[in-house]
């Protein structure tokens, strides 16, 4: 963990993309919204990165249980949360409706 963040910190990439690019268009990805050449990068980030790969591993296990528990989420719902997600990832401070 300790090489993954000093790769990080001088910018070396995986699949031409840091940690923190990742980071911010993880949930798009996960959604199946990222254009194909893009996802590839990602993919290739997810694979040769242990840390970003566990994250990605995580929101899937999360959003299958989701899933399976209930079925039909509101749609504002899963926007508002994913516009939550990108302010993290962004590194803002979350804002109240």
């Amino acid at each position: 963990m300790i090489k993954m963040w000093i790769l990080n910190l001088l910018g070396v990439t995986h699949g031409g993309l840091t940690c923190q690019q990742v980071g911010e268009i993880l949930q798009q990805y996960l959604d199946d919204q990222i254009d194909a050449d893009r996802a590839g990068r990602i993919e290739i980030h997810l694979e040769e990165c242990r840390r970003c790969g566990l994250e990605a591993e995580t929101y899937e296990r999360i959003k299958a249980t989701l899933a399976a528990q209930r079925p039909e989420i509101a749609t504002e719902s899963v926007v508002r949360l994913r516009a939550f997600g990108e302010q993290l990832a962004r590194g803002e401070a979350p804002t109240t409706p």
